[in-house]
Formats: C-alpha cells, sequence, structure tokens
C-alpha cells in the first residue's frame, strides 16, 4: 500500500487527484524546516513546486547555498541566526534562486521550533511573491467593493442563511448587518411575491445559470406607507474546486425610476381619461345622460364610487342665490360604482331629492365653489359626507377610506358636485386626482349647462307649439278623425310643424297640414299666426287654391320664413275632397280593396316664394276610404332615398279599417326614430 492510498472498510481506496478547494491551496504556500546547521530536513511538495527541486535534491542539503544568490547569503544568515537565537519571528520578501537559474522574489514567514530534545530548527513558510500580492490586491479590491458599493450585497449558504451583508443593503432593507445573518432570505425582503424570488434563487443554485435583473415591488419595514423597487440578481458562489458554497444576490434600489416610470404612466393614463371624456361626455343634450356619462368616465380609473349631483334650483335654471351656510336642494342624476358595495346604498338614488345641510361636505363644495378633499376619511369625516346616520355607517362598511368632491361650474355659475370615494383602491385622492376631476367636472358642467338650457327653451317651444295646436278634434259630420304631434330632439327643431281640422258651412270640414322652415319658439309663433289665418280664410268660404294665395301674402311679408301647406276641404254630401297644395309631402289615400296610393297634385310652391299660382285637385272620398296628411318629419332621413320611404308609408296602411288611433301609432312608430331632427304632425280621416 502507497502512501497516496489508504484503508477504508477493509477495501483499499485510492483517491482522485485533489483541486484546490482553499486559499491556501490557490497560493501554493510551501513549507520548509532547517535544523540548527541550515541543512534542510522537511521538504513539502508545495516546496518542490515552488523551488523546482525534488524532495531526493533538497533534503540534507544546505539551504542557503541551495537557493540563496551568494550577494544575499550573509544577509539571510543573520537573519537565520537571529531567529533561532531570539525566537522572534520574521516576515518579508526576499529573492530565491529557482533550480531553472532565474531569480524569484518569495514571500516568507519564518519562526523557530523546538522539538522533545530540545533542539533548534527554523520553520519557513514561503509563497510567490507576486501571486501572494495580487491576491491579497484582490481581497482587498473585493472588500472595498463590497463595504462601498452602493448597490446592496449579500452572502449566503445553500440554505438561503444570510452569511455576510454590506452596508448598502442594510440601509435598503433597514436591517441591521448583525441582524441578517443567519436568518433565512424571506425573513427580510419586503417583497410580497418572496415565494416566487426564493424558487427562482435554488433554481440559480441548482443549475448555476445566473438570474439577473428580477423587478421587484413592495413595502420596506422603514417607509411601509410607499411602495419601492429594486432590481435584483442572482449568482451561485463555488470555490475554485467548484464545490457549491452559496449564492450572492444583489439588490439595486430603483425605487425613482419606479415612480418615474409609475407617474409617466399614470400621466399618460389621464391625458387618455380627458380625450375620451372628451368624446364621450356630452354626446346628447339631456342632463341626465350627460351626468351618467361623467359618472361612468370617472369609474374606476378616478374613484370606485362616483355620484353626480346636482342643485334644484339650476336645473330649474333659476337664478342662483348668493351662497350662504344654509342647507341645499340636491337632486340626484347619476350613480356609479367600480364593484358591488353597500356604498350604492348610502347614496341618493338617481332623481331623487335630498336636503343636505350646510355642514355637509358636499354643501361647501358648492357654497364656495372649490373643490373639497379628505385624503385620510376618519370616524369625524363620514358624518360629513354622508347624508343620515345609516348612511354613515353603510360607508364606513363599504370601507370608504378617501373623499373628493369638485364643483360644476359653468360659465362662472356653480351647478352642482361631482362626488367621489375611494374603498378598494388603496392610495388617498391628491392633488393631481383634484386636477384630474376638475378637468373632467369643468367639462362636463359646460355640457350639463348647454343640455339644461337646451332643455328649458325646448320645453317653452313645446308648450307654445301645444299650445297652438287644437287639443282635441270635434265631431264632424261624415268624418272619423284622429291626429298626433310628436316634437323633435333637438330644441332647434321644435316648433314648425302643425294640423288643424275646421268646421264649415254646410257640414264641410276643413282638413290642413303645414310646416314652417324654421325652428324654435320663433317658427312656433309664425306657425301660430298662419293657423289663426287659415281659420279665418276659412270661414270665408274660399276655394282651397284661394286660401293658399292669400296665406302666400302673408308669408311673404315674415322675414326668413318658408311654409309647405296642404289645404282640403271634404264635402260629405259629394263625398268629394278638394285639396290645394303648397310645396307640401303628398297625402295617401287607401281604399277598401285597392292598394294604398299618394294622390298625385299639381307641383307648387311653399308659401312665402310669390308669384306661382295654387291650383285645387278634387278626389272622390267615399265611405270606409282613409286620407293620411302628414309633414315630412314622418318620412324624411338622411339615409334613405324619399320614393322608399313613401313605399314604407304606403305599406302601412294596407287595412284601411284599422282603428284610426291604431294607424297613428303604426305610421309613427313604424317610420319614426327616436332620434330624429324634425317634428312631425299626422292627421288622418276616414269618410264615414
Amino acid at each position: 500500500m502507497t502512501a497516496e492510498s489508504f484503508q477504508t472498510n477493509g477495501d483499499e481506496y485510492d483517491p482522485e487527484p485533489t483541486r484546490p478547494i482553499g486559499l491556501l491551496d490557490v497560493l501554493s504556500v510551501a513549507a520548509v524546516v532547517v535544523d540548527a546547521e541550515g541543512r534542510i530536513v522537511f521538504w513539502t511538495p508545495q516546496a518542490e513546486e515552488l523551488f523546482g527541486y525534488t524532495s531526493q535534491e533538497a533534503l540534507g542539503k544546505y539551504a542557503a547555498r541551495l537557493f540563496i544568490d551568494p550577494e544575499h547569503l550573509q544577509a539571510v544568515s543573520k537573519l537565520f541566526a537571529e531567529v533561532l537565537e531570539t525566537g522572534r519571528s520574521w516576515a518579508g520578501a526576499f529573492p530565491i534562486r529557482h533550480k531553472d537559474g532565474s531569480s524569484r522574489l518569495m514571500e516568507f514567514r519564518n519562526m523557530r521550533l523546538l522539538d522533545d530534545l530540545g533542539d533548534v530548527y527554523a520553520l519557513g513558510i514561503a509563497a510567490d511573491h507576486t501571486l501572494l500580492q495580487r491576491v491579497e490586491t484582490d481581497l482587498a479590491l473585493c472588500e472595498r467593493l463590497i463595504n462601498q458599493s452602493p448597490i446592496g450585497l449579500a452572502l449566503m449558504d445553500a440554505d438561503l442563511r444570510y452569511l455576510l451583508v454590506n452596508p448598502s443593503l442594510e440601509r435598503i432593507d433597514g436591517i441591521p448587518a448583525e441582524d441578517h445573518i443567519g436568518r433565512h432570505l424571506r425573513e427580510t425582503l419586503p417583497f410580497p411575491d418572496v415565494d416566487t424570488v426564493e424558487s427562482a434563487l435554488r433554481q440559480v443554485l441548482t443549475t448555476g445559470t445566473p438570474l439577473l435583473d428580477q423587478y421587484h415591488v413592495g413595502r420596506p419595514p422603514t417607509d411601509p406607507d410607499h411602495e419601492h423597487a429594486w432590481s435584483l440578481s442572482f449568482y451561485r458562489l463555488e470555490d475554485p474546486g467548484g464545490r457549491v458554497l452559496g449564492a450572492a444576490a444583489s439588490v439595486v434600489d430603483v425605487t425613482e425610476r419606479h415612480r418615474a416610470a409609475a407617474e409617466a404612466d399614470r400621466a399618460r393614463r389621464r391625458l387618455a381619461l380627458i380625450a375620451d371624456a372628451s368624446t364621450r361626455v356630452g354626446t346628447t343634450l339631456e342632463v341626465e345622460q350627460t351626468a351618467r356619462e361623467l359618472a361612468e368616465i370617472a369609474t374606476p380609473e378616478l374613484a370606485d364610487v362616483v355620484a353626480v349631483d346636482v342643485l334644484d334650483s339650476a336645473l330649474a335654471c333659476r337664478r342662483a342665490r348668493r351662497p350662504d351656510n344654509g342647507p341645499e336642494l340636491f337632486r340626484a342624476l347619476a350613480l356609479k360604482a367600480a364593484h358591488p358595495t353597500v356604498a350604492l346604498r348610502a347614496a341618493d338614488p338617481p332623481g331623487d331629492l335630498a336636503a343636505y345641510d350646510g355642514d355637509r361636505l358636499v354643501t361647501l363644495c358648492v357654497h364656495t365653489g372649490r373643490p373639497v378633499l379628505v385624503r385620510h376619511v376618519g370616524d369625524q369625516d363620514l358624518p360629513r359626507i354622508a347624508r343620515d346616520a345609516e348612511a354613515t355607517s353603510l360607508l364606513a362598511r363599504a370601507g370608504v377610506h378617501s373623499y373628493l368632491a369638485v364643483p360644476l361650474i359653468a360659465h362662472g355659475e356653480v351647478l352642482g358636485a361631482l362626488d367621489l370615494k375611494r374603498t378598494r383602491n388603496p392610495v388617498p385622492f391628491d392633488e393631481d386626482d383634484v386636477v384630474l376631476a376638475g378637468e373632467l367636472a369643468g367639462r362636463a358642467a359646460v355640457a350639463i349647462d348647454n343640455a339644461r338650457w337646451f332643455q328649458s327653451v325646448r320645453n317653452t317651444a313645446l308648450t307654445l307649439q301645444r299650445s297652438l295646436l287644437p287639443d282635441h278634434a270635434p265631431h264632424h259630420t261624415g268624418l272619423e278623425l284622429a291626429s298626433r304631434y310628436q316634437p323633435a330632439q333637438a330644441t332647434s327643431e321644435v316648433g314648425g310643424d302643425w294640423y288643424d281640422v275646421i268646421p264649415l258651412a254646410d257640414d264641410r270640414t276643413a282638413l290642413v297640414v303645414g310646416d314652417v322652415m324654421g325652428n324654435g319658439i320663433d317658427a312656433a309663433a309664425t306657425m301660430g299666426r298662419l293657423r289663426t289665418a287659415t281659420c279665418a280664410y276659412a270661414d270665408l268660404d274660399l276655394a282651397p287654391e284661394a286660401v293658399l294665395q292669400h296665406l302666400d301674402k302673408i308669408t311673404r311679408d315674415l322675414e326668413h320664413y318658408i311654409v309647405t301647406c296642404l289645404y282640403a276641404v271634404y264635402d260629405p254630401r259629394t263625398r268629394k275632397c278638394h285639396m290645394a297644395n303648397a310645396g307640401h309631402m303628398p297625402p295617401a289615400l287607401a281604399r277598401p280593396g285597392h292598394a294604398p296610393a299618394l294622390i298625385e297634385l299639381p307641383p307648387a310652391a311653399p308659401l312665402g316664394v310669390g308669384g306661382i299660382p295654387f291650383e285645387t285637385t278634387t278626389v272622390d272620398f267615399s265611405p270606409g276610404d282613409l286620407l293620411v296628411l302628414y309633414t315630412d318629419g314622418l318620412v324624411e332621413t338622411r339615409l334613405h332615398p324619399i320614393d322608399d320611404r313613401l313605399n314604407v308609408l304606403l305599406s302601412f296602411l294596407d287595412e284601411p279599417h284599422r282603428p284610426l288611433e291604431e294607424t297613428c301609432d303604426l305610421l309613427l312608430y313604424g317610420l319614426r326614430h327616436p332620434d330624429d331632427h324634425d317634428d312631425v304632425a299626422l292627421l288622418v280621416a276616414r269618410a264615414l
């Protein structure tokens, strides 16, 4: 059995060639022992590597003569004698002569040895000076880099327990270095996904593949109210022999970059929200719809619960009184939540009226015309937000933690308030939210202001229009009558169309349908004048074309107005209908047993053009026949040819015996669209 082998469990075992596993192996430190005479008595294999001489060549030889240059021999001999005589160790560097004849600088540590017989020896430990210096430099550099690096660094063993951390990591996680040592990684990392981090690090230990620049966000113990971000990288540590020692982790605080990116993203989303609001809020001239659009655009980007409340006085278009500290009467217009919540039960349902005292925050908002911000809602704040004690309890259950009310201001007048609450969103409202909410509220307020005035003017015009139309057609000999008036959706289109039924002598009846080609209150007033004039000329027992000629003269005296009109007179004795047309839509006639058809009348210009005569046409109107007079708003659209629409109208008249009220409804709902931009007058007559 050789010196390179040993026995284990009765079997001879030859180990594999050893690889360097420690710093001494890397340095290849040699040990040499000389006796008091200076002869070499011990010689390690590392000495052979360092000096080039085998043990057979070195043992028993005088060390000084073997590898000391003659010029250094005296100095070395003196140092050797001092070590043996005094017992003081000596350390330093001096050149030696290698077997190959070269001179090499070696680092020595010399000390005296005594054996059990009292004999004196000298032990010399040597290493290559250049290699040692490089290792020392590397170690010093590593230490400086670790301690002075702005990057947090940690060394961990194979069980992910801390072995070492640098000062930067102390500052990053707020835990002293000594409190890290021996603790697991998960005990110090402030990440909600620490399981993922630990799993990734174990994968690095297994595969040896580094994991670089892993982005993680968390709240450190030193700053629990704010999010921080870190970039983590992991490496496996091995000794020179390839044995896994553990892992190294580097942690870079990228919070500022994270916050800048988050703020940039937040700014982009806010700009997108404002741009979206410009197209989605105020799409109609309806106050309630505009309020709903505002609530929808603000949820959930701005708040979890959104309410839009408008002062009742503003909806009524009454002059706003000077703000005081008294209560205010609000009408709830819209309510929206990002998720199911009991906070909805604490709010006023849309359409309801609610009085809020002067100490309520929404009342303060409309009185001052300024936003009211409560970043962190406390128990003392909820009663000033809610309408009553029950609502206060519901808001507390919903977890309302931040509140913002922004006034709706248009043209210097406060119309109401945009009410915002956060429940699930953990971030409290801030000044940026106030600016964004104010921008949205400002845009919506202008739309609401336009809508409320639109509705006011529209209601006025519609009231005037309806007051000028006959309430109910009285009984007329030989005729069954039904009529409808349907206003347009837009204010500017209200007021131009009318119908009339005028009793004449000898049981005759005049049927009139007209359309003032103007809009609004002025058109309604003009229509009223023409209707009055038509009744007056009808009483003169004039022929239809003569009535239109007189109306044409009156219309010419009215500035900027042109009117279409169809005037017909039914005589039950002759069962004839005499009619004249002034640029109006042709009437429709449906006879039992015949297909419905349009009555062809001589073309004529509208009233107000002047200089063009009108003609009277006579048609048979027998019992059971159905005559339909209407204005162009019933059939004209922007998308369909007028001939197609007239054919559709005729298709609804395929049953002349259908009840007249049902016929009117069928025509309106079959031909009209709720968003049509023209009003309609419809008059249906059946001969009895």
